[in-house]
């Protein structure tokens, strides 16, 4: 293979890592506890958000989303600045049901623990796209999985140990928000190995046994516990917060939609530009099927197209090694030419004086 067919292997590879990091995300509602605790032990937030290129919009807009990878890189800079450990379960302790959008409050309204478990495992997508959520039922035990995505490329975890401890711990907080204040499970296990470091913390959070380097990643509850009636319990808002909930999912899907086509288009782009045609095949849609779901959407095919194209030509143009033409055929254009006109209708400047004036190392 010549040295410039495996440039274009190693680059596209290398971005569509980066577009898949980006892929998998969470919801906002997330930076509720987490700025509370950070206000608590003096953690600057807007330096914080900095450091991990988490944009400031996350503390305002909770219907927004934060790439997961961003997220982790947050827990751990927190945990660094504190010269601790057990930055999740203080996350998990200002809970707060907004954080999970309408899903918590449906969760806070079922009719029992199992009843909201199931809600989440349903749900989970308004929450995150990084694992899947299932309750099956063993000896009577309910057990609460969480099934963590990896990366196809490296098979490494989505999520962090750190990640998922606040994740479970915050399951934990919410049960005994709905059950009593000294609610504990039977049991918490994790996937992950076993840390190198005290975890007398996470003990005294779930106040039961922690197992590590197990076969799943679980809680696991009284199952006769889990399906006593609770209190707080009130179907009609329930419902109304899961109508919610449905109509939350269904722009959830439309993005889906448009992040699959995007994560297509960079894998095909250096052998030039996908057309229409050959992105519904690969969704196994028809053309017109394709072209409506867009448009209901209020994008387009060639709208997409053209946003990927320049994302990746920003983010190669300040890559020095890589000449303009490189850059040109590595975001699909046949010619240098085609990919100046591209370029300066994206910045109004040629690539040339755009690279000149980055002054980028």
């Amino acid at each position: 293979m010549s040295f410039r067919a495996n440039l274009v292997e190693w680059e596209t590879f290398k971005n569509l890592g980066n577009v898949v990091q980006d892929y998998y995300s969470t919801l906002t509602g997330w930076m509720i506890p987490i700025s509370r605790v950070m206000d608590a032990h003096n953690i600057d937030i807007a330096n914080a958000l900095k450091e991990c290129d988490i944009s400031q919009d996350v503390m305002t807009d909770q219907e927004s989303r934060i790439a997961a990878e961003k997220l982790t890189h947050l827990l751990e800079y927190c945990n660094k600045a504190l010269n601790r450990h057990d930055f999740s379960v203080l996350v998990a302790e200002q809970f707060h049901p907004g954080m999970f959008h309408a899903l918590g409050y449906a969760m806070m309204s079922s009719n029992t623990l199992y009843d909201a478990l199931e809600r989440i495992a349903h749900y989970k997508r308004v929450v995150s796209n990084t694992c899947q959520l299932f309750n099956h039922e063993r000896n009577e035990q309910l057990i609460f999985e969480m099934d963590v995505f990896t990366y196809e490329s490296t098979n490494r975890p989505i999520l962090s140990q750190t990640t998922v401890e606040t994740f479970l711990a915050t399951i934990i907080r919410f049960a005994r928000e709905l059950v009593s204040a000294d609610f504990a499970p039977l049991k918490v296990c994790f996937s992950y190995p076993t840390p190198n470091h005290d975890l007398t913390y996470l003990t005294d959070f779930f106040n039961c046994e922690v197992e590590f380097d197990s076969s799943q990643t679980s809680i696991i509850f009284d199952l006769k516990q889990s399906q006593e009636k609770l209190l707080c319990g009130n179907p009609l808002i329930t419902h109304s917060h899961e109508k919610m909930l449905d109509e939350f999912m269904a722009r959830v899907d439309k993005n889906d939609l448009s992040h699959t086509i995007k994560n297509k288009i960079f894998e095909l782009l250096p052998l030039g530009a996908p057309s229409q045609t050959e992105i519904a095949e690969y969704l196994g849609m028809s053309l017109r099927n394709l072209q409506r779901k867009l448009h209901d959407q209020g994008t387009s095919y060639k709208e997409i197209l053209e946003s990927t194209r320049k994302k990746l030509a920003m983010n190669y143009i300040i890559q020095k090694h890589l000449s303009l033409s490189e850059i040109g055929y590595l975001v699909g254009f046949s010619s240098v030419g085609n990919f100046n006109r591209a370029f300066k209708r994206w910045t109004t400047q040629t690539p040339g004086d755009y690279r000149q004036g980055s002054n980028s190392p």
